[in-house]
């Protein structure tokens, strides 16, 4: 593999050019330090450096290689979301009281990626708290999309979307409860994955100082990459049961319904009662959906199964503040523990209709969000006053969270793929959810979108 090739192969592609022994695992992290040293100056995104420890790792990489070892990832250069624990280094989540907390462990998710052989160059930026689709705080400052430095590149998972789009590196772990993957792989023109909610553990992801607790019942992990195969790639390494179930469950994943379009079922969705969509947008999904239909998928652009999404949404929403304002200084009243063992109700009910639904589809398309890329936001944001321009109209910022809170509240997968450009030739992605752990089914269907552009 020529030195130029780095920058835009994948990381399925590397795995198979280090065991051929075409490149060495040394070689790739210190071109992706290069890379790092000599682009991020204008990006802001691998905001916490660590390369001694990476060089380390991909010498311990080469040794393993040398004994003929394989790993799914072994050599691989990579980078995760600065909120994951990493031990030795900062997790702060953009607040400066948490600099200088120590971390002593890794997250599950970040062990499981070494035992894979992955080469952790550092980590990436965030939305302050993880709370919003740009990539700014505080502690690091703002992350700009490489596309266009005057736009977001997303959140919170923004900083490594960024870090991907860039070349710096080929595959990242984030997070998302509000689309803080799906949206940075939309506005970077990225694969970005949102698991089956708990198919990933996601201990070690936790607010700074505070101890792992108790999973979150619509928060997920997940990655980023330049690809759909490294998606799954990643996805099989992350996969599995944390240390008190895994004495007895073992994790099997149905295989994907449909390999290609002919006979899939596709329902398109790209208008929701509770947030616009511009018309870009629309189109670029609409476009997608009749590429499927042209190889054989049956598409239907309405159905009586669908959910109600305004009251799916309020729901959503309601849930999604309750988590996110738990434990902050000025978090408002908590709601009765009554009244949240009745959300969970209602979100049980929820996947049952889902489930009927999955029974005469195969995947949901639609938008991730209601824009491309948009300009940077200067200053806090607002949630009850920021607004967002959809085609010259001023619509509230918030509303947005409709098209993720779609799949999030009942912890469906959702897997986003590049699909196309907008006007300013900014990237456009579609969102396909697909039925409650059948995380393979919307990841083919984005593999295929990838061969057959």
């Amino acid at each position: 593999m020529n030195s130029t090739d780095f920058a835009t192969a994948t990381a399925t592609q590397l795995v198979e050019a280090l065991a051929a022994r075409q490149v060495g695992a040394l070689e790739l992290c210190d071109a992706a330090i290069a890379r790092i040293e000599q682009r991020d100056g204008d990006i802001n995104a691998v905001v916490v450096r660590d390369f001694d420890r990476a060089r380390e790792q991909a010498r311990a990489a080469d040794a393993a290689l040398a004994r003929g070892e394989r790993g799914a990832l072994l050599g691989v250069p990579m980078t995760v979301k600065e909120s994951f624990n990493v031990a030795g280094l900062p997790t702060t989540w953009g607040f400066e009281f948490a600099r200088n907390i120590p971390v002593k462990q890794d997250a599950v998710a970040v062990s499981r990626l070494k035992a894979a052989g992955a080469v952790i160059l550092g980590k990436t930026n965030v939305a302050l708290a993880l709370g919003e689709w740009q990539s700014a705080n505080p502690v690091y400052g703002r992350t700009l999309n490489p596309l266009d430095t005057t736009r977001s590149p997303g959140g919170s998972s923004g900083g490594g979307a960024a870090a991907v789009a860039s070349g710096m590196v080929p595959l990242e772990l984030g997070s998302d409860i509000g689309g803080s993957i799906r949206v940075p792989a939309h506005f970077c023109g990225l694969y970005g994955h949102k698991p089956s909610a708990g198919l990933l553990p996601s201990r070690g992801h936790d607010f700074p100082g505070a101890p792992s607790g108790a999973a979150d019942v619509i928060a997920v992990i997940g990655p980023l990459a330049r690809s759909a195969d490294d998606i799954e790639l990643a996805l099989d390494v992350l996969a599995g049961p944390d240390v008190d179930d895994a004495a007895a469950w073992r994790l099997s994943l149905p295989p994907a319904r449909h390999v290609q379009p002919n006979g899939l079922r596709v329902l398109v969705m790209t208008t929701h009662p509770c947030a616009r969509a511009s018309a870009e947008v629309q189109t670029a999904v609409e476009q997608t959906a009749q590429r499927l239909a042209r190889a054989g998928a049956q598409v239907s652009h309405g159905s009586e199964l669908l959910p109600d999404l305004e009251a799916l949404h309020k729901l959503y929403a309601a849930m999604l503040k309750t988590i996110v304002t738990r434990g902050a200084p000025d978090a408002p009243p908590s709601v009765p523990a009554h009244e949240w063992l009745t959300m969970l109700d209602r979100r049980a009910q929820l996947r049952a209709t889902w489930r009927k639904l999955f029974a005469t589809f195969d995947i949901v398309l639609c938008p991730p969000f209601g824009t491309a890329a948009f300009p940077h936001i200067e200053g806090p944001i607002d949630w009850r006053t920021t607004m967002l321009d959809v085609d010259g109209q001023a619509t509230l910022y918030h509303e947005q969270l409709a098209w993720a809170g779609a799949a999030t509240l009942a912890g469906l997968p959702a897997t986003v793929a590049p699909v196309g450009k907008g006007a300013g030739g900014l990237p456009i992605g579609a969102q396909i959810i697909g039925p409650l752990l059948e995380d393979r089914t919307s990841i083919a269907v984005a593999r295929w979108l990838q061969q057959n552009p």
